[in-house]
Parts: structure tokens; C-alpha cells; sequence
């Protein structure tokens, strides 16, 4: 806790100190310089950064012995800017989470990317989502109702080193990225010299939004497993629709239809205030499988026994002999109309191999940093 404050601190200090010279002393100037300007402003570009604390609160019910209580879901730092006309720079980084195994503060860090625009191009490094064509893999860590998605989504590591290059026409509609990072099945990413190489596609129309991945994923040195996800968003009105489809094989011509997932997910939006969404998915994994998303390699019986002494919602194992179906409803509610940094959630989840059920309902809000400084700046002056 006296680290977590002492690091508020430290950010409310820098950022009051940046309001305070840009706003309170009008004088503020670039070292050297005579000519007054607003130093975080330089042809156009706004260079102050945007800090904001997501938090996400809530309320859990198991069926499963009847668990339940309240707790925090979350407490993320968010840290986006600019630094000179081309370098943008974004961190995204979980307050809440312990630190790992090797005692890495990188291990609680969600994305650390630095980004050159120029032109149609944006290169970028840093630490950075797995290209994964999935708007179930894309969501945002708060925004996702966990015991109501896919176990390849929530098993398989998202957060990975390495670099990226893409490629956005003018009207802004179409996006080709190609992407070099650590494999997911890295355990030790700096000693098991493992890789996964991605091509994606990101296109927005007003009625239709995709993000489609071929991605090569190196589970042994030289053997990869291969994956095609299509992610498809439909807009109608008030009415949305998700669909996404991953398929994966170790070799296309033996082991298609596997190993894969189907998510839909359904939703309407009442105004700007209400939205009620539904989950369905079908998801299967074989047991005679050459790769093991989770890098066990258990057998058929050690699954079925942790399956049985599994305690939550969610499965702890898939085992081929049995689809996994999970579905789920929920209902999202923002109360200020001129923005959704505050919501109230209500949300319902099952499946068809525990059988169990788990309620949750909650409370997700934003924090802007910098805007709250400079409110106090202002009321100060």
C-alpha cells in the first residue's frame, strides 16, 4: 500500500507540476527559449499526457458451495502521449497484480509500446496484444465478464515483447499489420529463443467492423501452431452483433476442426444509458493434440480428475471427448450522459461442463488524472 501511495503521488505530483506551469505560470517556456508559448504545445500537438485510473468493483456469487462477496476486480494505470510530432508513446499497467515469478514489474504490465508515425505507417515496439482476430481477445481487461468467454482466450498469454509495422489507407477504413513477437508458449521468452508471426487486418465501415489474423506460433523450435481467426462486428441501428471464429492446427491437413472457437455475442443499445448483450460460444480441443495451449501436456484422466476437483465455474481443463458450450446474458447501465466513465453492470454465466452458475454485478469507473489537477489548478489560481 505505501508503494502504491508513494506512486500516486508521484504521478499527481509530475502532473500538477506540468498544470501548474503550462496553466498557472503563463511564462513557461522551452529551455533557452524567450518567445512564452505553451511548451506542451508545439505545431498543433498537444504533448500532455492523459493519465487516467480505471477501477472496476463488484459482487460475485458462485453456485458451486455458494461462495460469494465483494471485492475489487481491478485497478489498471493508463498513461497515454506524445512525444514530438512522429513518437507517441502508451502504457497500460495493473496496480492490483503481484508481482511474478521472476520478480518483474513488467509482469503486471498489460502493453509498454513506443509508436514512429509517418505518413500511412506506424512502426511499433514495446510490449504489446498478440495480433489475434478475436473482439472476444481484443476487449479490454475491464470490459470482459470472464466466466462468460472462451478458455482459449483466457488461457493462452496475450501480452507479449516485440515489434509491429502497419500499414492504414487514407480514408482510415483499412489496416495490414504485420507483427514479430515472443510466442505465447514461451515460458522463459529471453531463453527459449520461441517466436510468433502475425498478419492481421483491421477494417471499419459504419455498418461492419473486422479484425482477421493468419498467425505462425512456435510451440517447439521449428514447429508452429497455426492459427486463422476472423473477428466480425455488425452494426444495425441500435442492434450490434459479434462474430468470431479461430481455428487452429499444428498441420492443416490432419488437424482442422480440433482444435477452435465460435463466439457470438449479441447486443442492444437502448439510447446512450442501457445495453443488453448475450454471449454463446462452442469451443473443442482435442486430446491427441501435438501442442497444449497452458504447456502441461496432462493426460486424458489427470483432466478429468482436476475437473472434478475444480471448484469454479470455469473448467480447469478441456478434455476432446466433449464440446465446451458457455453462455452467458448481461446488462450495462451509464449513468452520466455526457460520457461512460461510470457504469453498473449485471451479468449471468454458465456452461455445459461444470454446470454451475455465477452472478456479478458492479461498478466500473475512470479516473482522469491530469483533468482533476488542472480543475484544482484552476481553483486555485
Amino acid at each position: 500500500m505505501k508503494r502504491l501511495l508513494t506512486f500516486l503521488g508521484t504521478i499527481f505530483i509530475m502532473a500538477g507540476s506540468t498544470v501548474w506551469a503550462q496553466e498557472v505560470n503563463s511564462s513557461a517556456t522551452l529551455s533557452g527559449s524567450s518567445s512564452g508559448e505553451d511548451v506542451t504545445v508545439e505545431n498543433d500537438e498537444d504533448y500532455t499526457p492523459v493519465i487516467t485510473l480505471d477501477a472496476r468493483f463488484g459482487y460475485e456469487h458462485q453456485s458451486s458451495g455458494k461462495t460469494g462477496g465483494f471485492g475489487g476486480d481491478g485497478l489498471i494505470l493508463n498513461i497515454d502521449g506524445k512525444i514530438g510530432k512522429h513518437f507517441s508513446y502508451s502504457l497500460n499497467h495493473k496496480l492490483s497484480a503481484s508481482i511474478g515469478e521472476d520478480s518483474s514489474v513488467f509482469d503486471a504490465t498489460n502493453w509498454l509500446t513506443l509508436s514512429y508515425d509517418v505518413g500511412n505507417f506506424s512502426f511499433t515496439a514495446g510490449k504489446d496484444a498478440l495480433a489475434v482476430g478475436s473482439f472476444e481477445y481484443d476487449a479490454y481487461e475491464l470490459d470482459c465478464y470472464y466466466e462468460m468467454g472462451s478458455m482459449f482466450n483466457y488461457n493462452i498469454n496475450c501480452w507479449l515483447w516485440g515489434a509491429s509495422a502497419m500499414w492504414t489507407n487514407n480514408a482510415q477504413t483499412t489496416s495490414l499489420a504485420l507483427q514479430v513477437v515472443n510466442s505465447p508458449f514461451a515460458f522463459a521468452p529471453k531463453e527459449d529463443n520461441l517466436y510468433a508471426y502475425s498478419l492481421a487486418w483491421y477494417g471499419m465501415w459504419e455498418h461492419y467492423e473486422s479484425i482477421w489474423s493468419l498467425n505462425m506460433m512456435e510451440y517447439e523450435p521449428g514447429k508452429f501452431v497455426k492459427m486463422l481467426a476472423l473477428g466480425n462486428m455488425f452494426y444495425f441501428g441500435n442492434f450490434e452483433f459479434m462474430f468470431d471464429y479461430i481455428v487452429r492446427a499444428a498441420k492443416w491437413s490432419d488437424s482442422i476442426g480440433k482444435d477452435y472457437t465460435l463466439t457470438l455475442q449479441p447486443a442492444y443499445n437502448f439510447g446512450e444509458s442501457l445495453r443488453l448483450f448475450g454471449r454463446f460460444g462452442v469451443e473443442n480441443q482435442a486430446d491427441d493434440l501435438e501442442y497444449d495451449i497452458l504447456g502441461e501436456y496432462l493426460s486424458v484422466e489427470d483432466k478429468v480428475a482436476a475437473n472434478e476437483e475444480n471448484t469454479y465455474v470455469m473448467p480447469a481443463y478441456l478434455t476432446g471427448d466433449k464440446e465446451y458450450i458457455y453462455y452467458g446474458v448481461g446488462l450495462e447501465y451509464f449513468p452520466l450522459k455526457e460520457n461512460k466513465d461510470i457504469r453498473l453492470h449485471a451479468a449471468w454465466a454458465s456452461n455445459n461442463y461444470t454446470k454451475r452458475h455465477i452472478f456479478n454485478v458492479g461498478l466500473t469507473w475512470k479516473f482522469d488524472v491530469v483533468g482533476a489537477v488542472k480543475h484544482i489548478a484552476r481553483k486555485a489560481k
